[in-house]
């Protein structure tokens, strides 16, 4: 099934669970976050979540740093 991925479109196995797309796209240990058709996915529910054909998603990986500038 052809979902929609960061903008590209990407042929997946049916019933794919979110989990099993991360480890697809290599980013199973990644820190990130997920959204389906502009909902929040919370990570509790990757190993459940289910996609339809043409859902559009969204992976944005969590960037570490942050100090303060003077």
């Amino acid at each position: 099934m052809e979902l929609v991925i960061n903008g590209e479109p990407q042929q997946v196995p049916e019933g794919i669970t979110a989990a099993a797309l991360l480890t697809r796209l290599g980013l199973e240990n990644a820190r990130l976050a997920m959204e389906v058709n502009q909902e929040i996915v919370p990570r509790s529910q990757f190993e459940t979540c289910t996609f339809t054909p043409g859902d559009r998603i969204e992976i944005v990986r969590a960037i570490g740093g942050g100090g303060t500038t003077p």
